[in-house]
């Protein structure tokens, strides 16, 4: 199995989980937060949703400013809707597939840096990227997400097997 099958596998996996968490954002609290210091949830449940961009960005190029020199910085603002959200979050995994079903091993295995306002953050190679900084940050934000909802009193959706809101009451 190439790397690129393997990650497309894990992408999968990982994108159904996502994309029921996301599923269950109440609309009507997306301003909320739970601390002053935290996103609201419309702006969390955006990010998770747009991390998926993250891939294709990683696949189909060697280097990503954030906030590149005498440029506004590139982010994604939060969207006003759970529909938006799922629209998004469709989009990117779709484009991510397409991206990543389309790399070789080799492809993969090339370096990839982030920068900020010009200033390396990081070198890896692309597959360590695509694990960790996109894969890894998605499940992060999903369990954060996951997190938000149970404070919200909303049925946080089993992800590895049922959550404590799917299993029958003895």
């Amino acid at each position: 199995m190439g790397i690129a099958e393997s990650l497309l596998a894990e992408l999968d996996r990982e994108s159904q989980g996502t994309r029921s968490t996301l599923e269950r954002v109440p609309e009507d609290r997306l301003g909320w937060r739970p601390h002053e210091k935290s996103m609201t949830l419309g702006e969390l449940a955006t990010h998770l949703a747009n991390v998926g961009s993250w891939m294709t960005l990683t696949v189909k190029r060697d280097r990503f400013d954030m906030e590149p020199p005498g440029e506004k910085p590139q982010r994604q603002g939060p969207l006003d809707s759970r529909k938006a959200i799922l629209q998004l979050f469709d989009k990117n995994l779709a484009e991510s597939r397409e991206a990543l079903a389309a790399a070789s091993d080799e492809d993969l295995r090339q370096p990839w840096t982030l920068l900020m306002k010009g200033r390396t953050l990081f070198t890896l190679p692309k597959v360590d990227v695509l694990r960790t900084f996109v894969l890894n940050h998605a499940v992060h934000h999903r369990a954060q997400l996951g997190v938000y909802l149970r404070l919200l009193d909303v049925a946080v959706p089993g992800l590895y097997g049922p959550s404590a809101d799917e299993m029958p009451r003895v």
